[in-house]
């Protein structure tokens, strides 16, 4: 082997580069020649079918989701996305590859984000996915989830102040001094929406999952406390240490973890290390540390402040597994995480979508405003309560329509077939193949949803087949690694959107504007520029 190694080292560079051209075709093209996992039939493109790299790409453009669905629109239900990883754009396909009992995993893809230990969403053992959301999903229960509506509604309520703050003085032709951003004129203020959501929806889960909310619609600002040396501040439970800590921007932390975790996560395991090192991926490694060094220092920070509270941490704090166990500290902040980024990220997307498509179709938001106001009253200066608003239907209709065009998580989340293969749709994957069905693509299926797809039209959702839209509607996955918090995310933006639509009106502030979006794990819109006027009674 000395040998070997001795003769590679007198090598010229050009033979260098002959070693290494012929290695990356030995690493590739056998695979592709060889097909060991029966796949070569599928179309798709040439790249993808020779190397994780094309995949990776895609993820980092932030448009994965489209890209994937022009695929299927141009190759039919079976795309071929990466060597061993297929995309299947049917509704069908959800109830095989995510089903229970079908023994199907979470892929590789998932321990790109893991940062702390491994949690309930990111963990890949069945067993132990068992074990944590036998703790976890009672917090969530419905009858749990109305313990958190009084701390919703307060932190919408601030929300509400603040823009009345601001609307009073943009009517009189005030303006934010720079980089704030708002201004005022036509009687209307005008400024992003999609901040102010962030900061909404990180108040609330911080005051939720922590017991205090992050102070960002006091500060009108993106600031959290974050963790400078975990092991210092993991170390610190139970005394009267605290962390040494230093704030950042949350939702930028936020945003940057999701657009690296998710490229990275397409990338084969042994490629990582050295992906790392490049500055973009690099710089998405900071995001990760940051984002659990925000959890440590509100974890650590709250168990150090013993409160009476109902909030989340406290709740996983009791609970046990089948052996009577509580999580332990490390657990415990890795769950906290889990909810910290799945709670604010999810509510600030859609609220701040569902006003986009509001304000560009002003029928849709006269009718939905005249359905809150004959249901609830014209007294547009007290919060919606969950009792008032969670049998409204055009509300409800609204809410889904979003969620069907901008669905949090519109990629396909991979799923590896187990021992014995897998048949889909009547094709057979053996053991090893990564499937996904692309939620973005069977949201757009004309089959089930009509030949307007494009369109926003809440309308659909009492026109259409029910059973079908059932089976096809999938904003928090399906099975049973399903979102355990869709009952939390569903009673806050039931609460938002109504206190908010009583209370204002919207448009868009150019006509034209379409909502763009950049995609990391979930589809996020970029900004939302909208005139906000108070209704009058």
């Amino acid at each position: 082997m000395s040998s070997v190694l001795d003769g590679l080292s007198g090598l010229p560079i050009a033979a260098w580069a002959g070693v290494v051209v012929a290695a990356v075709l030995l690493v590739h093209f056998v695979p592709f020649i060889a097909d060991p996992f029966g796949v070569r039939s599928y179309p798709g493109p040439f790249l993808a079918k020779i190397s994780d790299a094309w995949l990776g790409w895609v993820a980092a453009q932030g448009h994965r989701s489209e890209v994937v669905h022009e695929l299927h629109q141009k190759h039919g239900k079976f795309v071929r996305i990466a060597p061993n990883h297929v995309s299947i754009s049917d509704p069908d396909a959800l109830q095989v590859v995510y089903a229970h009992g079908n023994g199907t995993l979470k892929s590789v893809f998932y321990d790109a984000f893991v940062s702390i230990q491994r949690g309930l969403f990111n963990t890949r053992s069945r067993p132990e996915h068992a074990r944590k959301r036998k703790i976890v999903s009672h917090i969530f229960s419905q009858k749990s989830v109305l313990e958190f509506e009084p701390y919703t509604r307060m932190h919408v309520q601030k929300l509400l102040r603040q823009w009345d703050r601001l609307y009073d003085l943009a009517v009189k032709g005030g303006s934010g001094e720079e980089g704030e951003g708002w201004k005022g004129y036509d009687g209307r203020l005008w400024l992003d929406s999609l901040p102010w959501y962030n900061y909404l929806a990180f108040d609330i889960i911080g005051d939720l999952a922590f017991g205090a909310p992050f102070g960002m619609l006091d500060a009108c600002a993106d600031a959290a406390p974050v963790a400078i040396s975990q092991e210092k501040a993991m170390a610190s439970y139970g005394d009267d240490n605290s962390p040494e800590i230093t704030y950042f921007p949350a939702v930028q932390i936020l945003n940057d973890r999701g657009e690296y975790s998710a490229s990275l996560g397409v990338l084969p395991p042994h490629w990582r290390p050295l992906v790392k090192l490049i500055p973009w991926y690099r710089k998405g490694n900071e995001a990760v540390q940051r984002l659990a060094g925000i959890a440590i220092a509100q974890v650590a920070k709250r168990l150090t402040v013993p409160t009476d509270r109902a909030d989340l941490l406290g709740k996983l704090q009791e609970g046990k597994d089948d052996e009577g166990n509580p999580m332990s500290r490390e657990e415990l902040t890795a769950e906290a995480l889990t909810q910290l980024i799945a709670g604010s990220d999810t509510t600030s997307n859609s609220s701040c979508a569902i006003t986009y498509h509001l304000a560009a179709n002003p029928l849709v938001q006269q009718k939905l405003q005249r359905e809150l106001d004959e249901t609830l009253g014209n007294d547009d200066d007290s919060v919606s309560t969950f009792e008032q608003v969670k049998r409204l239907p055009y509300l409800e209709a609204v809410i889904n329509e979003t969620l069907r065009i901008h669905s949090t998580s519109g990629i396909g989340l991979p799923r590896v077939v187990p021992e014995g293969g897998l048949t889909v749709l009547g094709r057979y994957f053996p053991e090893g193949v990564v499937l996904s069905v692309p939620t973005y693509t069977i949201h757009r299926d004309q089959a089930v949803w009509g030949e307007d797809v494009e369109a926003f039209r809440p309308e659909r959702w009492f026109e259409r087949d029910e059973k079908a839209i059932q089976k096809t509607f999938n904003p928090f996955s399906f099975g049973p690694r399903s979102c355990v918090g869709r009952n939390l995310a569903s009673m806050e933006l039931l609460i938002i959107i109504s206190s908010i639509l009583r209370r204002y009106h919207f448009v868009l502030e150019d006509p034209d504007m379409k909502l763009d979006t950049k995609e990391g794990f979930l589809r996020k819109p970029v900004q939302c520029r909208v005139g906000i006027k108070r209704r009058t009674a």
